[in-house]
């Protein structure tokens, strides 16, 4: 049973769940009113020969009282104790939001919503809960600035104060009510599939926050080991990547196609530059996402000025997919945080998690810094039981570090049903 209380005023409902505890508490209240009842029965009817057993059953009483009172206090404890437990899981309880510079729109997406007809049968939930980065806490100066902004006005200019959260773990950001900058774009954007190959003009896309204003200032750029000069289109070597090999450690699109029997319709590409790889597939008949940070350039409106599918997301979050809906998943030298090697075991477990049985795991050209690297790497990868189907171990120069060559690693896996 539930309980329902009214508040007239605001014209609102709550419904509450009752719980094991509660019900214990009841229990033990109805006990007590029941033995007190009983008690003041016996001392109006009894006889003064009886004051000793009367003195006795007394004493019991006091006992059961003080033992009642023990039971209701260690309840009380254990229903506080539960409470904290659950914020520390829901992780934005730790947030302390009566700071005095928290902004109020903060405040207001945390709060939570009880649902209108109390708890849902079939999820056995009783409120809404905002999702929003645990991390967010460590960050609450930057949070505050970015949920200070005027309700159903224009958002700030604000899209670097968000990447940095994201960078610093507050991921996902919370959600805002205000409207994001547009930029026109209309006659401007090229029909697809010229899209794909096609240089989008400068004034699509938003340069603020960015050292470089336009695409020629970034041509020349070594942005990442997987994005030199990727934002060149027409004279770089961005438009023969995965058609033609410049290494024995450059597969084919078509090679890899062919390793998945014809069964590649969707892909994940972690981390992919420009979108170059998405960019391939299309002309395949196979979608792509590619995961984007704007991490010294406009990733993400370049790719979707492409005309294919950005998803701005770092590393360290979880995909927001279901498991095994991806039939490739491919990871370059991105995938490597340079972190410690559980923070490449929970990464590589997620893509494991999207990827479907007899899906393909392409690991393309990760550079292995030294034979140590290799071995952790090779041995977390045996971990998942893949078969190998195509497993090339080379070196090229890192052009990004010291020049000098460095072991790099390419792989095609296919992944296991597992029962």
């Amino acid at each position: 049973m539930g309980s329902v209380s009214l508040k007239i005023g605001d014209g609102t409902a709550r419904f509450r769940r009752a719980t094991v505890c509660s019900s214990a508490v009841n229990i033990l209240m109805i006990f007590s009113v029941i033995t007190t009842n009983l008690f003041a029965l016996f001392a109006f009817t009894s006889s003064p020969k009886d004051l000793h057993t009367h003195h006795l059953l007394h004493k019991n009483f006091s006992l059961i009282s003080e033992q009642v009172t023990l039971i209701l206090r260690e309840i009380d404890l254990s229903q506080k104790k539960l409470a904290q437990i659950e914020k520390d899981l829901l992780g934005y309880e730790s947030i302390d939001l009566s700071r005095n510079n928290t902004a109020n729109e903060l405040k207001l997406f945390l709060h939570r919503h009880h649902l209108p007809l109390g708890k849902d049968s079939k999820t056995g939930i009783t409120e809404m809960v905002s999702s929003v980065g645990h991390s967010c806490d460590k960050s609450s100066d930057l949070l505050s600035q970015y949920m200070s902004y005027k309700v159903s006005g224009p958002c700030l200019n604000d899209w670097s104060v968000a990447q940095k959260l994201v960078l610093k773990g507050c991921e996902p950001l919370p959600r805002r009510r205000c409207f994001a900058k547009t930029i026109s774009k209309v006659g401007l954007l090229h029909p697809f599939p010229t899209s794909l190959w096609e240089p989008p003009v400068n004034n699509t896309v938003n340069w603020s926050g960015l050292g470089c204003k336009s695409f020629e200032c970034l041509k020349g750029k070594k942005l990442s080991r997987d994005c030199i000069g990727c934002f060149d289109l027409v004279n770089g070597y961005e438009n023969q990547k995965f058609v033609k090999s410049r290494s024995k450690n450059d597969f084919l699109v078509d090679d890899v196609l062919t390793l998945g029997g014809g069964g590649i319709r969707i892909g994940l590409d972690v981390g992919g530059g420009s979108g170059s790889f998405g960019a391939v597939m299309a002309e395949r008949n196979v979608t792509v996402v590619t995961t984007t940070l704007n991490v010294g350039a406009p990733f993400s409106e370049f790719i979707a000025a492409r005309g294919l599918f950005p998803l701005f997301l770092s590393l360290d979050h979880r995909f927001p997919f279901y498991d095994n809906v991806f039939d490739l998943v491919r990871a370059a030298s991105g995938l490597d945080g340079g972190g410690r090697q559980e923070k490449l075991e929970f990464l590589i477990f997620d893509i494991d998690r999207v990827l479907r049985g007899g899906g393909l795991f392409w690991l393309d050209n990760f550079y292995c810094v030294d034979e140590e690297k290799k071995r952790v790497l090779t041995r977390l990868i045996e971990r998942f039981g893949y078969k190998k189907l195509k497993w090339v171990v080379g070196e090229k120069v890192d052009s990004l570090g010291s020049g000098k060559s460095q072991a790099v690693l390419s792989a095609v896996l296919q992944k296991p049903v597992r029962v």
